[in-house]
């Protein structure tokens, strides 16, 4: 008989049609990596200047209390319920500058590497 010239039929996909898989999401992933980068960065950009602000109000707080400003980022620790907010570009808390003059004080994020370029925003507050 013909048990040995019975052609099974053969389920799974060729070679070429798994290249061309592989091809198009790598295609779909290189468009897409660059938007999710922007997107990322964008994100951190505005969590540190977020956390410059709040920390600008806090600034705001203890010069009002006190009567005078103080640059030492380390000392507002306690006004932002005990510990300072970590800023995304730099991985670290003591990622922002305070200066100050006689009766106002600025608050800006270190702009670090984590954010791509960028130029974060400057709060002055007033005692």
């Amino acid at each position: 008989m013909k048990e040995n010239q019975t052609i099974k039929s053969q389920k799974g996909f060729t070679l070429v049609e798994l290249l061309v898989v592989i091809l198009i999401l790598g295609v779909l992933t290189m468009i897409s990596l660059p938007v999710y980068v922007s997107a990322v960065q964008s994100t951190q950009q505005g969590t540190a200047n977020a956390n410059a602000r709040a920390l600008a109000a806090a600034v705001r707080s203890k010069a009002i209390s006190s009567g005078t400003f103080d640059t030492r980022v380390a000392d507002y620790a306690a006004d932002m319920g005990g510990s300072l907010p970590v800023n995304p570009c730099t991985n670290s808390t003591s990622g922002y500058t305070i200066t100050t003059n006689s009766n106002s004080a600025t608050v800006t994020a270190v702009a670090g590497t984590d954010c791509g370029p960028w130029t974060p925003t400057s709060f002055t507050v007033k005692g």
